[in-house]
């Protein structure tokens, strides 16, 4: 038997994804820590009442909404990072990417402290400072972001593995986890979790067809679900987990190819009048399906008659986005088979010119027609050119994030809102963030059901009608958080929670630091042996007694207890107190 507890609730509109597994045994299984786009740390707290309790920790996608709040944890909540976590190479690297991404681009993701928290030690201070909130906690450095990320172990796909538990969780018992694709982004997984007679399948946000960088889920027969069968290890499991999130959808007539058509014919109608196509998109997993997609589409659009795309400029908006195209170029092996084929003839023509000047298009990754913006003042610099010149050609910005609570699509929905020759395309439903305001993107998309302002219909050149919705004038809400300086009682009254803070942390990572060394010990001594077994039994008993005094004097640092109280009267280390030979001695005898 086991439990499984969504921590978000089961009926929340929260994009977060946190899971918690618990298994026979007490054996407690995380799998994902995902936020939304609020950056509320309250959705945290029934995550962090169980980290003393976890064995292992899973992740599935690189994306907000799975590994977001990784870095908070390690960074505070004790014992978070002493709590192996797995994943694949490219949730590794690519959610590395992302994490930097968000604490670069918004104040907010640095969460602030509790106000329970600052309510007891506000009360001997002023008014001004026990109403006081919004105190931001330390933004975790770059250094310690890639710090956290290295403490992931990798997994490749289809490779059983037994994880070691944390120091503070029960025996595993030979619990078993394999890695399989689940398609819909680089590395995103499927666990299969095995233990005992338990075998659970865990498959939240997997897309079995095929895409351009995408290969499907790997329920049948391989990565590419090119198999007749669903494969033996994912076949009759005891338990199958899967997200009923997008399970309304109607799958579009002609499929994947037909939908990048509707997409290009969109953007195709929007720069032919001058106007910028503003794309939301992911900083990590996502956006490399999209960005192949459309610098294909300006590739192809070159060589054709119409070249309405070659007059338009396509840029790809983001305070990380090289280092995401960095590690793509890298992992081409996890991506599908065509991406696979079109390296290796890139890298078969690249050796036949040898060198020549004869330029050919470049690899799956190497844009020629896709720009990176990586800097706020180029941001500017295309809103500037944006307001100057009325006759400028049209333009794709492809922007992180999604939800346009932050990141440059923030900045960019700011300054061409009042354009109607402008277009913005969601290419996914935004998430609700419980009883918190909607996001940018989530008011969008309900004036987009609306349809409160009028709808225009254009006929495509394949004859299918393309609607898009006019926003009407109305007042589009933006906010932005910003950093001001504690002054006063308010910053006594923060420094005071912050060395409460550390001092707990200090508390609870010596004892598990001492719980550790005590282990190691005994481990050392049941290593060593003996010609006499009698010397040998006597030996092994001392250094028991050894472990105890230790863990004694580690427990009474914190709680005054005297040595008569621990009931250890031998092998303490202290002045006046010598150690006695206790072989063939039982308990006080000794």
């Amino acid at each position: 038997m086991f439990t499984f507890c969504p921590l978000q609730g089961a009926l929340s509109e929260s994009t977060a994804s946190q899971s918690l597994l618990e298994l026979d045994g007490g054996v407690k299984v995380l799998v994902d820590v995902g936020w939304d786009e609020s950056l509320d740390v309250e959705k945290l707290e029934e995550l962090e009442k169980q980290v003393p309790t976890l064995s292992l920790v899973l992740l599935t996608h690189a994306t907000v909404s799975h590994l977001a709040a990784y870095v908070h944890c390690c960074k505070n909540f004790p014992l978070f990072t002493r709590v192996p976590a797995y994943a694949t190479r490219p949730v590794i690297d690519l959610g590395r990417s992302l994490t930097q991404d968000l604490y670069s681009s918004t104040p907010a993701a640095c969460t602030t402290v509790p106000q329970s928290s600052l309510s007891e030690l506000a009360y001997s201070y002023s008014q001004t400072a026990a109403t006081a909130h919004d105190f931001l906690l330390q933004s975790p450095t770059p250094d310690e972001i890639a710090r956290y990320f290295s403490l992931i172990q990798p997994l490749k796909y289809s490779q059983p593995h037994q994880p070691l538990p944390s120091p503070f969780s029960p025996p595993l018992n030979g619990l078993t986890i394999t890695a399989y694709n689940a398609g819909h982004t680089l590395g995103g997984t499927i666990w299969h979790i095995q233990h005992g007679l338990e075998s659970i399948v865990y498959a939240v946000d997997w897309n079995q067809a095929r895409e351009n960088v995408f290969a499907g889920a790997a329920w049948l027969d391989g990565a590419g679900g090119g198999g007749a069968e669903v494969i033996e290890q994912l076949r009759k499991p005891t338990a199958l987990i899967c997200s009923s999130r997008g399970a309304q959808k109607s799958a579009q007539t002609g499929g994947r190819v037909k939908r990048d058509e509707t997409l290009i014919e969109m953007i195709r109608s929007c720069v032919s009048r001058g106007g910028t196509v503003l794309i939301p998109v992911d900083s990590s997993a996502r956006v490399l399906e999209m960005a192949y997609l459309l610098e294909h589409a300006w590739r192809t659009d070159t060589v054709s008659s119409g070249r309405t795309l070659r007059a338009a400029k396509l840029f790809l908006a983001g305070r990380n986005v090289s280092s995401t195209m960095r590690y793509a170029r890298s992992m081409l092996e996890w991506m599908d088979n065509n991406i696979v084929l079109e390296f290796e003839a890139f890298a078969e023509v690249q050796r036949r010119v040898n060198g020549a000047n004869d330029r050919k298009d470049g690899g799956p990754f190497d844009f020629k027609h896709l720009r990176l913006v990586e800097r706020k003042a180029q941001i500017k610099k295309l809103l500037r050119r944006s307001g100057e010149a009325a006759d400028i050609d049209g333009r794709v910005i492809l922007a992180s994030d999604t939800s346009m609570e932050w990141g440059f699509s923030r900045d960019l929905i700011r300054g061409l809102a009042s354009d109607s020759k402008n277009l913005v395309i969601l290419t996914d439903r935004p998430g609700l963030a419980g009883d918190a305001r909607p996001s940018v993107a989530r008011t969008l998309w309900e004036w987009w059901r609306e349809r409160r302002d009028g709808v225009s219909v254009e006929q495509t050149s394949a004859g299918d009608s393309v609607e898009t919705v006019y926003g009407g004038g109305r007042d589009l809400l933006i906010r932005e958080a910003a950093r001001q300086p504690l002054e006063g009682d308010e910053l006594a009254v923060y420094q005071q929670w912050l060395a409460t803070q550390r001092q707990l942390q200090a508390t609870q990572h010596a004892g598990a630091a001492a719980v550790l060394e005590a282990s190691a010990d005994v481990d050392d001594a049941s290593s060593e042996s003996s010609s006499d077994s009698e010397d040998e039994e006597g030996q092994q008993q001392g250094k028991a007694l050894t472990v105890s005094a230790t863990l004694g004097q580690a427990g009474r640092k914190n709680v005054v207890l005297k040595d008569e109280d621990l009931g250890i009267n031998v092998l303490i280390k202290k002045r006046g107190v010598y150690d006695f030979d206790s072989r063939g001695k039982k308990g006080r005898e000794s």
